[in-house]
């Protein structure tokens, strides 16, 4: 406190109309003019340590109370940094100046913000039950384009028929044979002039993929491995291609704005070059025999363990489907990532969000891939199996990316699968182990149960003093 000189004028003003008092009474308790009590309530001077010291043994407050920027600060920097307002001030200059001079203008908006906040979250609670009720909702208002089109790939198939027709005809054209990235090369450099090269980290700091338009050259990031490599060609060469059949499909879609067709256009894009490295056909037989097992399907087919677990959520070709597999990707915070199913992704049904979900076991298991059964409260039940993925290679002193994938499947369809083979069965009986599980902690009214984060959304908190359940929240 010494060593720093804390302005605290409205601070003292607000102590002082909260006591009724007026500046020559305050300045008479305190030992001082009133004229210099006028001058610190305006800012234009600082407290002294001994006045500090006398306002604390008067009005029973602590000093530490007085330092009004110090404990505003880090709630302003959090608040601005909410995409909403973000671009509103020019630096952080300027949160420091509302802190130090209009600290109570301050606090009044990080009051709005966390009601702003508080109000988002409920309404976003309210629309999920509503939505598994079956009740379409209006309450979420205006959505970003970015969440528009993830709501839109969730809840339609995960599959696009002229884009399999389309990528079977380009395969046809490219005879790739066992080398697609060969092909691919070519074919971008006799078609359209572009040569593709794998540049260091440091050339591209902050880019895995950038086409130079100037030079016609498809610049790759060294961080790539081999299999995210040769997904990045064939975006380039499918985005080229495909053009026609994408924006038959984008507009399949009814999008509401530009933004959102163009993100689409890269989620179609991606779709096709799962499409053209695994050729439907092929992959769906491959996938029958080998039971499903992804770890041979990224072998056989020379892709990575993401790329052929999310092949299997598109095995929807009328007459050729295969199981209707459903995927979730997380990360390490529980954000939800991707959600995409051969049948949509079942959020009714199973939500995704609960912290007994093995996905987030996975954590502390990486490379391991775990596979259980899961039991709904309203008794269904899901095969699933989670594994941890790596994102690009980092570099010493680099915080290496992880999520964890989900990738899950109707219970009556674990004979078919190779991960049903090992399910735990429960003492003294043959029956499969399940793990009880909820949509989310604020949609699930299951009882006593210890991972839970929240309470229902559904029913009051029960506040009994007599008796404590296990559940950090107890509801009635």
């Amino acid at each position: 406190m010494a060593e720093q000189k804390i302005f605290a004028g409205p601070r003292i003003r607000r102590l002082r109309l909260s006591k009724a008092l007026s500046q020559t009474a305050m300045a008479t308790e305190l030992g001082i003019s009133p004229s210099y009590l006028n001058l610190i309530e305006r800012n234009q001077r600082p407290l002294t340590v001994q006045l500090l010291l006398k306002l604390s043994s008067v009005y029973r407050i602590e000093p530490e109370e007085f330092d009004e920027e110090g404990g505003l600060l880090p709630a302003l920097r959090q608040a601005f940094a909410d995409p909403l307002i973000a671009g509103e001030l020019a630096g952080e200059g300027e949160i420091a100046d509302l802190a130090a001079s209009a600290p109570n203008a301050a606090r009044a908006i990080l009051k709005l913000h966390q009601a702003y906040r508080e109000q988002a979250e409920r309404l976003s609670d309210l629309a999920e039950l509503l939505a598994r009720e079956g009740r379409a909702s209006l309450l979420a208002g205006a959505r970003l384009p970015a969440d528009e089109v993830r709501e839109t790939f969730e809840r339609r198939p995960h599959h696009f028929g002229r884009i399999e027709a389309e990528t079977e005809r380009f395969a046809q054209a490219l005879a790739p044979g066992d080398d697609l990235l060969g092909a691919l090369k070519a074919w971008l450099r006799a078609e359209h002039g572009i040569a593709v090269r794998v540049l260091p980290a440091s050339a591209m700091p902050v880019w895995r993929r950038r086409y130079d338009r100037h030079s016609q050259r498809l610049f790759l990031s060294e961080r790539l491995s081999p299999f995210d490599q040769l997904h990045e060609v064939a975006l380039e060469a499918v985005l080229l291609r495909l053009g026609d059949a994408i924006g038959a499909e984008i507009a399949d879609l009814a999008l509401s704005s530009d933004e959102a067709r163009r993100l689409a256009r890269f989620e179609i894009g991606r779709y096709a070059a799962n499409a053209l490295a695994m050729p439907y056909a092929a992959f769906a037989r491959a996938a029958a025999t080998a039971r499903y097992d992804v770890d041979l399907l990224a072998a056989r087919f020379r892709v990575s363990f993401a790329q052929a677990a999310e092949r299997l959520t598109t095995l929807a070709r009328p007459g050729e489907a295969g199981i209707p597999f459903f995927l979730l990707e997380i990360d390490h915070a529980g954000h939800r990532l991707r959600r995409v199913g051969a049948a949509g992704f079942p959020l009714l049904r199973f939500g995704g969000a609960c912290p007994k979900l093995s996905t987030y076991a996975s954590f502390a298991r990486p490379g391991e891939i775990l596979a259980d059964a899961v039991e709904m409260p309203d008794g269904a039940r899901f095969l699933n199996v989670a594994r941890t993925l790596d994102g690009l290679a980092a570099g010493f002193g680099e915080r290496p990316r992880r999520t964890a994938l989900l990738l899950g499947c109707d219970f009556d369809r674990r004979a078919e699968v190779v991960y049903g083979d090992r399910l735990p069965v429960m003492p003294l009986t043959s029956d499969v182990a399940t793990v009880p599980v909820g949509p989310a902690c604020r949609l699930c009214e299951r009882v006593a149960c210890t991972a839970r984060a929240e309470p229902p959304l559904t029913r009051p908190l029960g506040l009994d003093e007599m008796a404590r359940g296990v559940s950090a929240f107890d509801f009635q």
